[in-house]
């Protein structure tokens, strides 16, 4: 087993330590690599507008990191594409991309579609709900992989336990990473206990891999990637960053339970496809939850059924757009 200890201090990394955004450019247009900005959406107009105007001012205009930004949107139902276009991004439906493929509602969705949409050798994903936005949250994770060729996929991570300039900060992660998937990682994964913030919603990763990994549409999507990169390339193709601080909305804890939900099918449907668990029952698709109301209790059936996208590699439409049936 790969020593954590030797990796944590290989492969994790400040942000502060990427200040020299010059330099950064210099090296990436010298390996002539192309960035892509992917911001998924549904419903986002009160906190897209300030993400697009700070990426596009700060890391396209000034200091030309990014060669696109793009807003993949799930149907909003309010203003979220009008504000994002009128900032300069370029805006899609989710359901126009590969229609002939149909759409599914889920972020694990527009992450896929934008394989195909996005022209960038590298993707970096960053969620559209940050309050406290800063470029950091996009040159901190594309770094790594610009600076080192054998890190494929580079995760955020917020407020974590590392000791920085003598100073502690407190350990931990999100409840559903803390509650749930760290006590898989550690029962059947060791080694990706090492990724502070596994289901972080920011991340950059190179072409190369995510068009070979298959995306659930849903809550298991961050999960499903850890897993399928591990496998493929162990945690030597991992990297992390510090982005000190995220600032977004808490969601309800009914809503975790949905989440906890999709992620345990996706974990164990992974467990069962390279024979580490035998004699698995076919895993219900039906989540139970209580409302009580008064002196009543009514059980509430929710159906998570954690559908899954094939790697984006083997659909006809991007072998044809990229030219991989070429002679």
């Amino acid at each position: 087993m790969l020593n954590i200890d030797n990796w944590l201090q290989s492969n994790t990394f400040h942000h502060g330590q990427f200040w020299d955004l010059l330099g950064l450019i210099e090296e990436k247009e010298k390996k002539n690599l192309t960035i892509s900005l992917c911001i998924p959406t549904l419903n986002e107009e009160k906190t897209i507008g300030k993400e697009v105007v700070l990426f596009k001012s700060e890391l396209q205009d000034r200091y030309p990191l990014l060669d696109e930004i793009a807003v993949i949107d799930s149907g909003s139902t309010d203003r979220t594409l009008e504000v994002a276009a009128s900032f300069g991004a370029d805006v899609y439906h989710s359901a126009e991309i590969l229609p002939e493929m149909g759409f599914n509602r889920g972020k694990g969705e527009n992450l896929w579609k934008a394989i195909y949409q996005l022209k960038g050798d590298i993707i970096v994903y960053v969620d559209a709900d940050i309050k406290n936005i800063h470029p950091r949250f996009v040159y901190g994770l594309v770094a790594p992989l610009i600076h080192r060729n054998e890190i494929k996929y580079c995760k955020a991570f917020y407020d974590r336990p590392l000791a920085l300039s003598r100073e502690i900060r407190p350990s931990g992660g999100g409840r559903v990473t803390e509650i749930l998937v760290r006590p898989l990682f550690s029962l059947f994964f060791p080694e990706l206990t090492a990724i502070i913030q596994p289901l972080s919603g920011e991340y950059a990763v190179r072409r190369e891999v995510l068009e070979r990994i298959p995306f659930p549409v849903g809550y298991g999507v961050e999960t499903s990637h850890l897993l399928d990169v591990y496998f493929e390339y162990g945690l030597d193709a991992f990297a992390q960053t510090d982005l000190d601080r995220r600032v977004h909305r808490h969601q309800e804890t009914r809503d975790l339970g949905k989440m906890s939900f999709g992620i345990l099918r996706t974990f164990f449907k992974r467990m069962k496809a390279r024979g580490m668990v035998n004699d698995l029952p076919e895993l219900t698709a039906n989540l139970r939850q209580f409302l009580a109301q008064e002196n009543r209790y009514e059980q509430v059936i929710h159906e998570i059924y954690e559908e899954e996208r094939p790697p984006m590699i083997e659909v006809p439409a991007y072998r044809e757009k990229y030219g991989l049936d070429a002679a």
